[in-house]
């Protein structure tokens, strides 16, 4: 009979869709670092390692959900430092974004000075373990800030496991053309480090209690998203007056 009210409440199908509209955006994050991830892997392992790496973002997000009481007590201060006083959910941001920050550097160097310069991490990180437990890691630390949004927009815990199966639905969806075109456009893998790096410096931010609007991040990367589309279209569209140009020239020749 609760079930039955609650779907026929509609301030309980209001708080479903916003909540399911912001886990969606908030996803993008994660979408972007697992397309980034497997881009490493042969093609045969690219689409396991999406989809554990998707699976596992929906355990951790059960889980913490399972132990709300718990997890509320996340943002309670257990330490301070100067003016600066700590959580285990800042504990967990600020490790996650020197993780993205290491991680996207590494990556940079290795894009542009090959695997052959620096240390041996090229053939670790693409194998599919390495790959996974990297996903894993970052899941989790993505998992907090989604939870901790599902609690402070809805007040039913059905309401929010079902927003998250949302969520995790449409970046499963999104997350194979991401990874796809990344794969295409090599140039497109440099911009998706850049963003990495950008939302690894906003969770150490977070962390220190300066919070950085997303919306200013989901901007930014909207807009160079949008430049490197035109500048992939531009150049396609290049390429085929060269081949034309070119089929031309050989056909007078003939």
């Amino acid at each position: 009979m609760a079930f039955v009210e609650l779907l026929a409440d509609p301030h309980v199908w209001a708080s479903f869709l916003a909540l399911s509209a912001m886990e969606i955006v908030l996803g993008i994050d994660n979408v972007v670092f697992i397309s980034v991830m497997v881009s490493r892997l042969p093609k045969e392992q690219q689409v396991v390692a999406r989809r554990i790496g998707l699976l596992l973002a929906f355990v951790f997000r059960v889980i913490m959900l399972s132990f709300i009481t718990w997890f509320i007590h996340m943002t309670t201060p257990i330490f301070s430092i100067g003016e600066y006083s700590f959580s285990w959910r800042d504990l967990v941001l600020l490790a996650g974004g020197l993780f993205l920050l290491v991680k996207g550097t590494r990556e940079i160097h290795e894009g542009i000075e090959g695997d052959d310069h620096g240390t041996a991490s090229g053939p670790v990180t693409g194998t599919m373990t390495a790959a996974v437990l990297q996903i894993a890691v970052i899941d989790l630390v993505f998992s907090v800030d989604s939870i901790i949004t599902a609690v402070g927009m809805a007040d039913h815990i059905e309401v929010m496991i079902a927003a998250v199966v949302v969520a995790i639905a449409v970046m499963y969806l999104a997350s194979g053309p991401v990874a796809d075109f990344i794969e295409r456009h090599p140039t497109t893998k440099m911009l998706a480090l850049s963003f990495l790096l950008l939302i690894g410096a906003a969770l150490v931010a977070d962390a220190f209690h300066f919070h950085i609007p997303r919306g200013y991040i989901y901007f930014a990367m909207a807009f160079s998203a949008g430049v490197e589309l035109i500048n992939v279209l531009a150049s396609r569209k290049t390429q085929k007056a060269k081949a034309s140009k070119l089929r031309r020239e050989n056909q007078q020749e003939d």
